[in-house]
């Protein structure tokens, strides 16, 4: 027993320094430190020895009254000399002994080395329970990265096996901690290890369900990373997520204008998933996992041509974006309505209307179908440029074609209405967008109210306040003040005090504009009294 310690302890590529004087203390912790091994092997023999078939507690608690083994090395190596699958429900009953007969609880580290034994031989019972038992009692304020580390440090000397992981995840899953189980996930991938389909399928299932559906995209963006590639459950999870965000219909009308025709819901999820990917900035990211795809059969050819092209848009470089879609029609890819509208967008977005409508006008000439989207792009990119009156054509087309505007897009050609031939003309066509159904905000009515204002229409401005009341629609402190300045201006003093106080009433503050119309209305006015001029009160 002293010549292996020795070996141990001495290494023979470092010069000894101390004096002969010394060497006599030295072996004497030599021999003192061999004694303690001798006696933890007697105890680990012992302990080892003392498990017969019929094993039960009282056996052990007769077999070990006078063996110590506090000692949490003791306790360590004998559960690795039980580390063999014949050998495991030892292991468990001497985890649950040791902790009873001792009175100590176990750190982290010794519930990880069992569950590795347990896992090996297929007790996935008991290592689930231990799992709960270790989660619910240490993952709490540490969070669940440390049992993570926990068990790849056991990992070699129990000779585990990945599943162990698979199970942890599904543990996490069924405790609803979806973080800390994101966080298993994680931490597998990055140390080389995968998990399985059900695995991440359970995962996904729990965040499904909870009000965290975002994580789930998350989750199974990583399986894809990871090489865990999802099988019909999975799809079925994500069709699920999508029914519940309310955007399965958007991906399904998306692909029609790509491909024209319908596909499967694996393609609808993962072309979804690249959307989102470049749609938040992770464009690189998107575009990498893209062609991992392609290669696996898991997404079209004609989708992952025109996602690459949208890829490139979003970046900024619309040179580049042309030159790829230009390579990819010498190769036979066919044009569809979702790039051109992409390429819409994109020059809208920079101001360049005039680009813009050219791509627009090769839509129409091609025979590509203009869907809402385009419009939006158009009504809105004619607006931020000034034209007016060529946003509210495009709202025509719009309707006439079947659709209708979203308020936000319709209130930025509201916004920048001027002069009474434009705003009549909105007015016109928020009634028939009325007609088909279209629900306007408070901003819809303020700003064509405004626009009624700046021309002096008094009765625009009141017809308008009246329908807002009717549609519950609360009028703001701007609709009070062209309201209150146009009765003003009207010489209708009662009506223009009435307002005031119904102002005033609803806690809203006159704007500064009010006062100064009225100051600039008197002025203008020679024929106007004294005391008609004043502020109402």
């Amino acid at each position: 027993m002293l010549q292996p310690l020795l070996r141990r302890i001495i290494n023979p590529n470092i010069k000894l320094t101390h004096s002969l004087d010394n060497i006599p203390r030295f072996l004497n912790c030599i021999s003192k430190a061999a004694e303690e091994e001798e006696k933890t092997a007697a105890a680990i023999t012992v302990v080892c020895k003392s498990f017969p078939n019929n094993l039960n507690w009282q056996t052990l608690n007769r077999n070990l009254k006078k063996t110590d083994i506090r000692n949490s090395s003791i306790i360590n190596r004998v559960l690795i000399q039980l580390k063999d699958p014949p050998n495991a429900k030892k292991a468990l009953s001497f985890f649950h002994w040791s902790s009873h007969f001792t009175n100590i609880t176990h750190q982290t580290n010794m519930y990880a080395l069992v569950i590795h034994i347990l896992v090996k031989a297929k007790l996935i019972k008991d290592a689930s329970a231990l799992i709960e038992s270790v989660l619910t009692r240490s993952v709490t304020g540490n969070g669940v990265l440390p049992l993570v580390h926990s068990f790849m440090n056991s990992y070699e000397v129990t000779g585990s096996s990945p599943f162990v992981f698979d199970v942890l995840v599904q543990i996490c899953s069924k405790l609803r901690m979806i973080d800390e189980a994101i966080d298993v996930c994680v931490c597998v991938g990055e140390h080389g290890f995968r998990l399985n389909v059900i695995s991440y399928n359970t995962l996904l299932h729990v965040i499904q369900k909870s009000d965290k559906t975002e994580l789930g995209w998350r989750v199974y963006e990583h399986m894809i990373e990871n090489r865990t590639y999802p099988n019909e459950k999975s799809v079925e999870i994500m069709v699920d997520a999508l029914c519940k965000e309310g955007k399965l219909k958007k991906f399904v009308d998306m692909i029609d204008r790509i491909d024209q025709k319908r596909c499967s819901p694996k393609v609808i999820v993962n072309t979804c998933l690249v959307f989102r990917m470049i749609d938040e900035g992770r464009i690189k990211d998107g575009l990498v996992l893209l062609k991992r795809m392609l290669m696996r059969n898991m997404i079209l050819d004609t989708v992952s041509c025109s996602l690459i092209v949208y890829g490139k848009i979003k970046l900024g470089e619309l040179e580049t974006a042309w030159k790829v879609y230009d390579e990819m029609v010498m190769r036979g890819f066919k044009a569809n309505s979702f790039v051109h509208t992409s390429f819409i967008g994109a020059y809208c977005e920079a101001g360049k209307v005039e680009n813009a409508g050219e791509v627009f006008n090769d839509m129409e000439r091609d025979g590509l179908q203009v869907y809402d989207e385009t419009y939006t792009h158009m009504i809105v990119g004619c607006s931020k440029a000034g034209k007016v009156e060529e946003s509210l054509n495009f709202c025509e087309r719009m309707l006439q074609n079947g659709f209708i505007p979203s308020c936000l897009a319709f209130n930025e050609v509201v916004e920048r209405l001027n002069g009474h031939e434009s705003v009549r003309r909105a007015d016109d066509v928020l009634t028939l967008l009325l007609d088909k159904g279209f629900m306007p905000d408070a901003n819809t009515y303020s700003y064509i109210i405004a626009g009624y204002g700046r021309e002096g229409d008094v009765e625009g401005v009141l017809k308008l306040y009246y329908e807002m009341e009717y549609r519950k629609l609360s009028p703001g402190a701007s609709v009070f003040t062209w309201l209150i300045v146009s009765l003003f201006r009207a010489g209708r003093l009662e009506e223009s005090k009435k307002y005031m106080r119904i102002m005033k009433a609803r806690s809203l503050v006159p704007l500064d504009y009010t006062y100064d119309a009225f100051i600039f209305s008197h002025r203008m006015d020679k024929n106007t009294k004294p005391n008609q001029c004043q502020p109402c009160s």
